[in-house]
């Protein structure tokens, strides 16, 4: 047997270039690094438009959504119909505008009356409906928060509708009722069919049905048809102080409107629970937010309803309801019932009335304190879960658990930090991945402040977008993506020399200079992961702090990653292998906050775009680029946050450069049909809030004849110029640049055309007369004034508070309010 040697010659692997798994006749090494760079990029997309179209599906099966309304035949007697209540909202929008001291107001009255007479004779032969025609007395309201506060009311000659509804062979159920209220009244520029026509035929219906209803019940419901809430919720105090029914009051719902249509919104309740939790134990179509209380409360939304003035004055708990859909036509002329659409009424009107139905048959009601503190002592926390479901609990509850979460949450960082086994360098990569979230925040606000001091100059109207608010994703969410990502790359750059420079090195823990630079970038990808989870938990933390109940939208970005993250992910010895995050971390993470942030989140952004319509509440005060510097900051806001935990993703294969070009060229699409107007800014539903007066100046006394002069003044609540509108008035001699004071608002910015002097023109115009003027012994100068009203039926009288120590403004049986002749003495107190 020959022996044979035979030698095999083998080479030590080593790290294997990309060119080594390919031929020669395969593409190039560019070609395919390209190819992965743009699968990468358009991967990253279409997570970002799954997440976008995943809250809008959310908010649409939520909010958009609405029940089909109900006929007549199809409610029953006993039942709410849709179709009764849109009869009321159409007879009343078709009145016109109907503001306070008008004839049409008297035909709103009269027709509401007319109602309530009718439903009042077809009632149950067991139920006792009681209509009062309720004149209060005059009187003057002052609020201790809110926008009136500091501002003394004086009115009179109110005129309410109070119906009382109980079962006549129990008198007892008298001694215990809910109060439901709304107006009847519009401002002077609108119709009013969402503010608030809406409301007062849902009131309608639901009188009638509960005429049907009653005669079981143990308690009794007070609908209260109020005027006079548009100059300053007067109708509903005037009620609250003197009407002899409040006694029996131990709960109050009001029904408003910042728009209309859509699902009406539950945006405040409380400070007693007890009503709310009634609510959710019986609402089919829950919609309620508390992060629109929170809004609300903390005075980013300049406005007030009647609700402020039963718990501030009345002590009464309750509910706030309002329909805030189309919110940029609100208190314009173009408020008009075709804009409510089918279904609005109905998921509000059936609530209530098993609501009205449960609370008249509880035993609990007469129980309900009427001493409520106030705003300060709403300590419920609620939010509904698609539109399905409701969800409450104390605010005591929910700082304990903010704080157990909290601290659960740092114990889990501190723990992580330890197990890294990398000591000081490990709190240095956090400092770095912090440094990242700061870069993010920063740079996105740095470019949609930029957009936003841009977008008056290159586009017609400074704020292009209030009829069609999509276009603010394009105009100012995309370029806030886009400083995300770039504060995001340049962060976590940053962070990566740093991890790679330990690697050089050498650790004998965790890296070894053979570490490729893909672990690096899975070593700085975790560092990111968990600084957005740091930055949800300061969310967390600032929330609880300052007591806002909409911080349970944090607990939606902090549990599930923590959770997912600890399962799927964690490490828990500087030994383990390290990888990439997968990609189910990143969607079982943000799932549930996105289910839950979207509603509130579109929702707020749409009642501030609606604002802007009116934004400019002394014309000419604001940059024209304020407004859009809100919205934006709102929507990066929105994205530093919601996006924190896709941004990492962003980087992998080197693909942030395609995705920047994306979002580029989507910015520009935008940014096109705006300065081109292919899709307008205004539109024959949605159009600017513009003011016309004319303005009576007693001051400025013609020369020769003793005239006072006069004028017309156009001023817009919008911001912008009168280009458009004043090409439509041409050889009309209007002036701009002009500013003019009055009293309750003043115009910086405005345009106005001198009238021919009339000596007629004083007749019935308010006069203020100086009657005594003299320093008293003490050293003091006391003035006297008389404020006669003429034909005025709205005015206001302001003070220089820096200038006058004190006023006061006395009543007695010789000083009268006196309107159009009709004088009613003012009682004391």
């Amino acid at each position: 047997m020959v022996r044979q040697r035979l030698t095999v010659r083998t080479r030590v692997p080593g790290p294997r270039t990309f060119d080594e798994d390919h031929d020669d006749k395969g593409p190039s090494l560019r070609d395919v690094s390209e190819k992965n760079t743009r699968g990468a990029a358009f991967e990253w997309l279409l997570m970002l438009v799954l997440v976008g179209y995943a809250a809008w599906v959310t908010y649409y099966f939520q909010v958009e959504q609405l029940p089909p309304p109900l006929s007549g035949i199809g409610a029953g007697i006993p039942g709410f119909a849709e179709e009764r209540a849109y009869e009321h909202v159409f007879a009343l929008s078709n009145l016109g505008p109907h503001p306070v001291g008008t004839s049409a107001l008297d035909d709103a009255i009269q027709y509401v009356y007319s109602e309530l007479m009718q439903i009042k004779e077809s009632a149950h032969d067991y139920v006792d409906v009681e209509v009062e025609v309720f004149s209060p007395n005059p009187g003057l309201e002052r609020m201790t928060g809110g926008v009136f506060f500091g501002k003394s009311l004086v009115y009179t000659n109110l005129k309410h509708l109070v119906v009382r509804i109980s079962p006549s062979d129990f008198m007892e159920a008298k001694e215990n009722a809910i109060l439901v209220s709304s107006h009847i009244d519009t401002v002077i520029t609108s119709p009013g069919a969402g503010d608030c026509s809406s409301c007062v035929g849902v009131m309608l219906e639901l009188v009638r049905a509960l005429s049907h209803r009653a005669h079981r019940f143990k308690h009794s419901v007070i609908f209260l048809f109020n005027t006079g809430e548009e100059e300053g919720l007067v109708g509903a105090h005037s009620f609250i102080t003197q009407h002899p029914w409040t006694y029996s009051i131990r709960a109050a719902i009001d029904i408003e409107a910042m728009g209309i249509g859509g699902k009406s919104l539950l945006f405040q309740a409380g400070p007693d629970k007890w009503l709310l939790e009634m609510y959710k134990k019986v609402a089919k179509y829950p919609s309620a937010q508390i992060l629109a209380q929170d809004v609300f409360h903390f005075g980013l939304i300049k406005s007030a309803t009647d609700f402020q003035v039963y718990v501030e004055v009345g002590g009464l708990s309750g509910l706030d309801f309002a329909h805030v859909e189309n919110g940029a036509i609100y208190h314009t002329k173009n408020d008009r019932s075709g804009h409510l659409r089918p279904g609005s009424l109905q998921p509000i009107g059936r609530d209530l009335l098993v609501l009205l139905d449960n609370v008249a048959l509880s035993d609990d009601l007469p129980f309900l304190s009427n001493n409520a503190t106030g705003f300060e002592q709403m300590e419920t926390v609620y939010f509904d879960i698609l539109g399905r479901w409701m969800v409450t609990y104390s605010l005591r509850t929910a700082n304990t658990l903010h704080v157990s979460i909290l601290i659960q949450g740092f114990i889990l960082l501190i723990s992580s930090l330890y197990l890294s086994g990398l000591g000081i360098a490990a709190l240095i990569e956090l400092g770095l991945a912090i440094l990242t979230i700061i870069l993010t925040w920063t740079i996105a606000s740095v470019h949609v402040f930029l957009v936003a001091v841009i977008l008056p100059h290159a586009s017609p109207f400074p704020i292009p977008y209030i009829t069609h608010s999509w276009l603010a994703v394009g105009l100012f969410g995309v370029p806030a993506v886009m400083g995300a990502l770039i504060g995001h790359s340049l962060g976590r750059a940053l962070l990566k020399l740093y991890i790679a420079k330990n690697l050089d090195k050498g650790s004998s823990t965790r890296f070894s200079k053979e570490l490729s630079a893909r672990h690096v970038d899975w070593h700085a990808e975790r560092w990111l992961f968990k600084a957005g989870l740091l930055q949800w938990m300061v969310v967390l933390g600032l929330g609880t702090w300052i007591r806002a109940g909409s911080s349970y939208i944090a607990l939606f970005w902090i549990i599930p990653p923590a959770v997912v993250y600890g399962l799927m992910e964690a490490q828990f010895s500087p030994k383990q292998n390290l990888r990439a995050l997968q990609r189910a971390t990143l969607w079982l993470s943000m799932i549930a906050g996105v289910v839950v942030s979207a509603v509130p989140v579109i929702r707020l952004s749409g009642v501030l775009i609606g604002n802007l319509a009116r934004f400019d509440r002394n014309p000419g005060s604001v940059p024209l680029w304020t407004g859009n510097a809100l919205t934006g900051g709102l929507i990066a806001v929105y994205v530093c946050l919601t996006l924190v935990y896709l941004l990492p993703f962003a980087h992998r294969s080197g693909g942030l450069g395609w995705i920047l070009a994306a979002l580029m060229s989507v910015f520009v699409v935008t940014m096109g049909l705006v300065i081109t107007q292919v899709v307008p800014a205004f539109n024959d539903h949605v159009g600017r809030a513009l003011n016309v007066v004319h303005v009576v100046d007693t001051v400025n006394v013609d020369s020769v004849g003793g005239f006072p002069s006069q004028k017309i003044s156009i001023s817009a609540g919008t911001p912008g110029g009168f280009e458009q509108e004043l090409n439509s008035l041409q050889g009309e001699n209007f002036t701009c640049g002009k500013s003019i004071d009055f009293v309750s608002h003043y115009v910086k910015s405005g345009c106005e055309k001198q009238l021919e002097n009339d000596k007629f023109i004083l007749k019935g115009q308010p006069m203020l007369n100086i009657e005594k003027d003299k320093v008293n012994k003490a050293g003091i100068r006391v003035t006297s004034v008389r404020y006669t009203t003429g034909s005025s039926i709205r005015w206001n009288l302001a003070f220089n508070t820096t200038a006058v120590q004190a006023f006061k403004l006395e009543t007695s049986s010789k000083w009268h309010l006196c309107i159009l002749k009709r004088c009613h003495s003012i009682s004391r107190g």
